[in-house]
């Protein structure tokens, strides 16, 4: 339980002492600390601790005193009540008005911690668990409802009223915000096996006719995507070697915007601290910084642990209603009405980015027109030595995200998003209707969207290290569920091919194509081509005994010089961080790779049978 349950007090006919009270001096948190300490409900040491957190962490007094359990909730709501001479509301014997709710707004609700209660005549009763902002909100108030007056009740109460009213609904407007067209939420697992069942039996038949055919034309589509994904490769390593354009000191901004970082939780209840030490670190505005750390509604585990961590007051928990999938996007999406900033970030749970990162952000998005809308940053690793699956992972993420994504940038194609250190203009966001609930790299198929609509990603130079999934198992689950991202994503956006060609562009669309489900074949299909490297050991191979040798010889060398592209490629990635890793680390991927194309069949096979399910990444197993 996050608080302990209220009793039944105070009668509806008591509302009335509020607005008798108007006259009186206006109760504020201060005279209530005084009260606290003159009844002997809170001891001195214990009011002075519960003080000075207030001034470090800006949080409200109400929420540190049950934090720290300093008195027992109960005990603690009937003072308030006391000491602002108001009800308390009762919200388990008596639910609230669902009309009432409807004229205010469930956002609103969830928000400023304001629920209209109950009518008690011609007055409104709005229960809120902070008493000392109520006025601020009055006029407001009265303007909708007319007359109010003032009850109290836990924030957590407040939240479950409201999620037991409009939860269903809320949920299903976080899982469709995304154009039906443009969404994979339409499929599901009958969808998708009746048309694979259909193209097995065609490949069945035509090897049982045409075995050397369906040899042949195996080992010629995996041949066309591994070169076709290395002339990305090359192309992307001449863009790169290019001299930048010299850096201008950015425009000054003289009225800094308000950034909202959404972080979704799930099981997640040992990070809360490390996770709130290292946002704590961003050089930027507290006033203008808003994160809001998202867990689902039946993660009483996290729940728990973020009402007991000491959360600075520009930190909010919101609370994410059960829907019918369970996945980062839709909290992303649910939490997108709750956030106040005009650029809206993306962090994970495990991140810990640079100090400075906000500001630049803000500043580029200064510089840039509006037809940039988002900007990407650098991830990376804060412990790559940890074992080998760490260094491969790190050397991985370096020629990615420092070679490949900037040289798809410079290429004008579709920028394919990372999951964290994600910056939006949140009219754009918006526009696009956020993220595609079901789709499990919601990532990748956001950058997708925002290619289509005119909209353009960039890259910024900086970093967020977070911790790699560095154990086989795990690292298989989370790439197959990337790989099947892409699966999903390549067949959401190619219903319509002429459309998309339209939108994107013939040279978009080409490395479209390349990008998805290129990456996706040459996983699939790469044992063909590892099974060149034992004719040289002597074992037979039937595509060798019925081609010529030039031909076996063209085709040997040229799977040597994408090797060396791909380690060259790794290393000048590896070589743009601040890790001194070995060049020869990169070697050893030769060995990494054939569990990506263990991943990609088990997400095939999830394709197939339970295509929206997230296979969940546990963080917290290393620290900085």
């Amino acid at each position: 339980m996050l608080f302990t349950p209220l009793r039944p007090v105070h009668n509806l006919a008591t509302v009335g002492r509020s607005v008798r009270a108007a006259a009186l001096p206006r109760p504020s948190m201060k005279t209530f600390a005084a009260v606290l300490l003159q009844d002997g409900l809170v001891a001195p040491h214990a009011m002075t601790q519960v003080l000075a957190l207030q001034d470090q962490l800006g949080r409200h007094l109400t929420d540190i005193l049950l934090a720290r359990e300093v008195l027992p909730a109960l005990t603690l709501y009937e003072a308030i009540a006391q000491h602002w001479q108001v009800s308390v509301a009762d919200l388990a014997k008596r639910p609230p008005d669902p009309r009432l709710m409807q004229q205010l707004g469930t956002v609103d609700a969830l928000t400023n911690g304001l629920l209209p209660w109950c009518k008690a005549g011609q007055v409104t009763v709005v229960a809120t668990a902070y008493p000392d902002q109520f006025q601020r909100h009055k006029p407001r108030l009265e303007a909708v409802f007319g007359p109010v007056a003032l009850a109290v009740a836990p924030m957590h109460q407040i939240e479950t009223a409201v999620l037991a009213l409009h939860g269903p609904r809320l949920a299903r407007a976080a899982e469709t915000r995304v154009a039906p067209e443009e969404s994979c939420r339409n499929y599901h697992s009958t969808t998708l096996q009746r048309p694979a069942l259909l193209l097995a039996s065609i490949l069945a038949i035509f090897a049982f006719f045409q075995p050397l055919g369906f040899l042949f034309t195996a080992f010629g589509l995996a041949t066309l995507a591994m070169l076709a994904a290395n002339v990305m490769k090359v192309i992307a390593l001449l863009l790169m070697h290019r001299p930048e354009p010299a850096a201008q000191n950015p425009p000054f901004v003289a009225h800094l915007p308000t950034v909202s970082i959404i972080v979704a939780l799930y099981r997640e209840s040992d990070i809360a601290p490390r996770l709130a030490a290292r946002l704590g670190k961003l050089d930027y505005p507290r006033d203008l910084l808003d994160i809001l750390l998202v867990v689902e509604a039946e993660d009483q585990l996290t729940r728990t642990a973020l009402h007991h961590a000491d959360l600075p007051g520009w930190m909010r928990v919101i609370v994410v209603p059960d829907g019918s999938v369970k996945t980062k996007p839709r909290a992303l999406n649910y939490a997108l009405d709750h956030c106040r900033g005009s650029i809206i970030g993306v962090y994970d749970a495990e991140d810990a980015p640079e100090s400075d990162q906000i500001r630049k952000v803000v500043d580029r998005f200064h510089q840039r027109g509006p037809e940039v809308v988002c900007l990407q940053g650098v991830l990376d690793f804060y412990n790559p030595r940890s074992n080998w699956l760490a260094r491969c992972f790190t050397i991985e993420y370096a020629s990615w995200f420092r070679m490949y994504l900037p040289g798809i940038e410079r290429m004008g194609l579709a920028v394919p998003l990372g999951g964290t250190t994600l910056f939006f203009r949140r009219r754009a966001l918006e526009a696009l209707g956020g993220w595609d609930a079901q789709n499990v790299t919601e990532d990748a198929d956001l950058g997708l969207r925002l290619a289509r609509h005119g909209y353009r990603t960039e890259l910024i130079d900086t970093t967020t290290f977070e911790e790699p999934n560095c154990r086989s198992l795990p690292w298989v689950k989370q790439r197959s569920r990337w790989i099947k991202g892409y699966m999903m994503t390549w067949l959401t956006h190619m219903r319509n091919p002429r459309l998309l060609w339209t939108q994107l562009g013939p040279r978009r669309f080409i490395g479209l194509q390349v990008q998805f489900l290129g990456s996706v074949l040459q996983s699939l299909l790469a044992p063909l081509l590892w099974s060149f490297w034992l004719v040289p050991f002597g074992v037979p191979h039937p595509v060798v005994q019925t081609i010529n040798p030039a031909a076996f010889t063209l085709l040997y060398v040229s799977m040597f010089a994408v090797s060396a592209l791909t380690i060259g490629f790794d290393i000048a990635g590896m070589r743009r961080t601040k890790h001194r890793l070995n060049p020869l680390w990169a070697v050893s991927l030769t060995f990494y790779h054939p569990l990506g194309t263990l991943a990609a069949y088990k997400a095939l096979w999830e394709l197939l049978t339970k295509p929206f399910y997230w296979d969940k990444t546990s963080h917290g197993h290393f620290d900085l």
